[in-house]
């Protein structure tokens, strides 16, 4: 019988981590709660006997032509995708940052047996790769992410079965017991398509794949919204497609503000300079820089050399490196100046745009 931890009613949950990464380094299987409800099955891939007992994923055929692997690597942050398969696309790594955004798992071809995969034992390579392909997720639950960074080395998971037969399962109530599968998305170089459906739609997926292009400000009221809004303008004038129209053509370009307090316009001396550019800023509200929104950005400018600091500060984890719009220096806060005032300052930032815009669609189209 396997030994039961109720992760929601432990008294001490930093013990529970302490004692499943034991469990795992001593060669034991530990079954934890994932957010699609149900429960994944793991073991250190450094234990052989361990990772022999995992079952395979729930079907090793998806109906069509391709095998998927048995196994699926979990990953502790995107950086770690890079080194597990190192030929991987611009895309396969945008898929990777955002993979913890939701249930999905990516499948990357090419190269993965030049990655670390190349250091395991051949029965456990067997598994993980199949037709040089590798199975990724990042894990969403709190145990299973906390477990991951104590843990050395890597660790191997599979969908436990109804009777699981793992050594030590670390129980959560709150999770629903009807799992739905994670949706399964294969990347070839630039190309992707999911191999088996789950929760996340297409038309989501579809949505991780675009480019995001965030700019940040203090407030969120004057400076980011004219680089979002004059940004917005310059895409659609240089794809010929209307603003509303940059989602589908695969662009996203947001605001947000260090400090920003949630819902207030933009200043109205900011509106009116955007209307000057062609762009509208009246149904602006102004938002906080979340975690979620770093880390969907492709790229992440701020406006002054503080604001990069914090930036790198609070998100420099992120494996994206955020950048001045102006590089040769900040972009003065307009706030409280009069009209002239903001007109030199979009100015400004009109003119960094103009190179920003012409450095991205190339490497886009690149991409596409």
């Amino acid at each position: 019988m396997p030994e039961v931890l109720d992760w929601q009613r432990v008294a001490e949950p930093h013990a529970v981590i302490h004692y499943a990464v034991q469990a795992l380094r001593q060669g034991r299987t530990v079954a934890f709660p994932v957010e699609t409800g149900g429960y994944t099955q793991t073991a250190s891939g450094l234990a052989v006997e361990a990772v022999r007992r995992l079952p395979a994923n729930e079907s090793g055929e998806n109906g069509e032509t391709r095998v998927l692997p048995e196994l699926t690597l979990a990953l502790r942050g995107a950086a770690e995708a890079r080194d597990w398969a190192p030929g991987m696309s611009r895309l396969g790594l945008r898929l990777a940052r955002r993979l913890s955004l939701g249930p999905v798992r990516l499948l990357i071809n090419g190269n993965v047996e030049h990655g670390l995969a190349s250091r395991l034992p051949d029965e456990i390579r067997a598994r993980l790769c199949v037709q040089n392909s590798l199975q990724l997720a990042t894990p969403r639950h709190e145990a299973l992410r906390e477990v991951l960074r104590h843990l050395p080395g890597p660790l191997l998971m599979t969908a436990a079965s109804a009777d699981c037969r793992a050594d030590v399962i670390i129980a959560d109530s709150a999770i629903g017991v009807e799992p739905q599968p994670a949706t399964v998305v294969a990347v070839n170089g630039d190309a992707w398509q999911i191999v088996r459906p789950g929760v996340l739609s297409a038309e989501e997926i579809r949505r991780q794949t675009a480019c995001w292009i965030v700019f940040v400000c203090t407030g969120n009221t004057c400076r980011s919204p004219l680089a979002e809004a004059l940004c917005k303008k310059l895409l659609a004038d240089r794809l010929g497609c209307a603003v509303e129209e940059l989602p589908a053509r695969g662009y996203y370009v947001a605001s947000a503000g260090l400090s920003a307090m949630p819902g207030g316009a933009a200043a109205v001396e900011a509106e009116q300079v955007a209307r000057s550019y062609g762009a509208d800023l009246s149904a602006h509200r102004s938002q906080p820089l979340t975690a979620d929104l770093a880390a969907r950005a492709d790229y992440l400018f701020g406006m002054t050399e503080g604001h990069l600091q914090a930036l790198m500060e609070y998100f420099g984890h992120l494996e994206l490196m955020p950048r001045l719009l102006d590089p040769n220096g900040d972009i003065a806060d307009p706030i409280g100046g009069d009209q002239p005032i903001y007109d030199a300052c979009a100015q400004q930032i009109m003119k960094h745009l103009q190179t920003l815009v012409a450095e991205i669609l190339p490497a886009e189209a690149n991409q596409s």
